[in-house]
């Protein structure tokens, strides 16, 4: 069989780095070829190399695709030999219709003038092809991420692609979403459709890739069909060693009650007759790690970013205590002088500054720790933040480096970084490993048990359930913006987890 792509001894640089050195891989026609590796690994990179995103010059190697030299210089190059990356940032305009933005920069026109019945006509039949009941006038900014990711693939159909590639496409979806998805992958490869899918979620990897290549430090590490794909191979060629234990060990001393919250309420900031949090209570004691489990939309973002400085809702009634005493956390300063810090779930948008150095970012939530009568001390200031580089192993080629330009991983230990300066007795971890590989989340789990060593209290929302039972020493359930159960470390399972969810199904007024 002839392949459809080979990428022969791709190298590309970047100042101060080499994300990529002599990377090779091959891809066959109708086949779904996963590509595996650590954040900064150069997975991304390399698909932006195939996609034209880097065009052709600026790295070396030759790409060679149906038989033909590759040489885009730019994206348009490569959608016109049906070649479609899908980012993990949807390029979607929330504002614009389902319609508008499957024929966006390929309009559905003649003479300048655009058909929308026939737009509307082809769109329904996309969004049928993919498994989608939506009005094509219906706004995209009205849909949730998993429906969003689905009429990304609807507008690479409407460009005839032969090359799907998808990067991450499940890092922000709930599971039944994410089971949609990789069926319709299915789907199109039964079509005919050749696609490239990044991915740490190696269960999934597992289910619909018949080939897997993995990439370490910018080099192909090993490529294995399918029989010979498992997870503890993937992990041991990923991070160059075998990682005998996903989490790792823990003997908790657990003290006092550090935080504790009672009667908490929360209205929706729209609209004024939805309840989002009602009446939750729960606690964190010194040296314990405490899990919030539940389905996407129990509420458990909400409950932790309207503790943390009202930062959402309305209407928000109930007590909140720190070492025993009633603490006012009614601003995010005020939150943070109480002894409280949150790391959000979306990094990217709510957590980092982007465009700023890892410098600016570790400060940024605690300015007077680098300040002298009101002045900053730019010395002080890349002082700590060297002391964080290395105390998280951020890598990087230092502290002036623009934050947009590290990896998930290394962008997560940023935000640690930047809400530990603060000195927190609580800190509420949510979604902390999402869209990292698994040297970096075992690297995430080691700095929160260090947390708890030090007599810190830490607060874990995670959508994976082996995570919570690998990390915590208590597990709080969510459903439909209550705490439905509390189970301990050795009450905990996935099956108890839900048994919980389904029970409290409707029992919520």
């Amino acid at each position: 069989m002839t392949a459809l792509l080979e990428m022969r001894g791709i190298s590309k640089v970047f100042p101060g780095v080499r994300a990529l050195d002599n990377v090779s891989l091959t891809v066959e026609p109708g086949e779904i070829h996963a590509i595996c590796g650590e954040n900064g690994a150069g997975k991304s990179t390399l698909m932006k190399v195939l996609s034209g995103v880097y065009p052709h010059g600026s790295y070396e190697g030759e790409i060679i695709y149906d038989g033909q030299p590759l040489a885009c210089r730019n994206i348009r190059d490569s959608e016109d030999r049906g070649i479609i990356i899908i980012h993990q940032e949807l390029a979607l305009v929330p504002l614009l219709s389902i319609a508008e933005n499957l024929f966006l920069g390929n309009e559905v026109a003649k003479r300048g003038i655009i058909n929308w019945a026939e737009a509307f006509q082809r769109t329904g039949a996309l969004l049928k092809k993919v498994g989608l009941d939506e009005v094509p006038t219906t706004k995209v900014e009205k849909l949730g991420v998993g429906k969003q990711q689905l009429i990304e693939i609807a507008k690479a159909l409407a460009k005839d692609v032969r090359l799907l590639i998808l990067d991450e496409p499940t890092a922000a979806l709930q599971e039944n979403d994410s089971q949609k998805l990789l069926d319709l992958m299915l789907e199109l490869k039964a079509q005919g459709v050749t696609q490239i899918i990044i991915s740490h979620k190696l269960n999934e990897i597992g289910r619909v890739a018949d080939r897997i290549t993995v990439i370490r430090d910018g080099a192909t590490v090993s490529t294995l069909d399918k029989a010979e794909i498992s997870e503890d191979r993937i992990i041991r060629d990923m991070v160059g060693r075998d990682m005998a234990h996903r989490y790792p060990d823990r003997s908790p001393h657990i003290g006092d009650v550090l935080m504790e919250v009672q009667g908490w309420n929360v209205w929706h900031p729209d609209q004024k007759d939805r309840q989002m949090i009602k009446d939750a209570a729960f606690h964190v004691k010194k040296g314990e790690i405490v899990g919030i489990a539940g389905l996407m939309g129990a509420g458990r973002t909400e409950l932790a970013m309207s503790l943390f400085g009202k930062s959402y809702g309305r209407g928000i009634s109930g007590t909140v205590t720190m070492g025993g005493k009633v603490a006012d956390t009614s601003t995010v300063a005020k939150a943070i002088d109480a002894g409280l810090a949150y790391v959000t779930e979306d990094r990217k948008v709510l957590g980092l500054v982007l465009d700023e150095p890892i410098v600016r970012n570790i400060t940024l939530a605690n300015l007077l720790g680098v300040s002298k009568n009101g002045v900053l001390s730019q010395r002080r200031e890349t002082q700590v933040a060297e002391e964080y580089r290395k105390a998280m192993n951020i890598r990087t080629p230092g502290v002036m480096q623009k934050v947009v330009n590290l990896s998930g991983g290394n962008q997560q230990k940023v935000v640690l970084s930047k809400w530990l300066f603060t000195d927190p007795q609580v800190l509420i971890l949510d979604e902390p490993t999402r869209g990292i590989d698994v040297g970096a989340k075992f690297e995430i789990y080691g700095i929160m048990n260090e947390l708890a060593a030090q007599g810190r209290g830490v607060v874990m929302i995670s959508s994976e359930m082996p995570e919570l039972l690998g990390m915590c020493d208590r597990i709080y359930v969510m459903n439909e913006g209550r705490i439905v159960g509390e189970l301990s470390r050795a009450e905990a399972s996935q099956e108890r987890i839900m048994a919980l969810i389904l029970q409290s199904e409707g029992k919520a007024a």
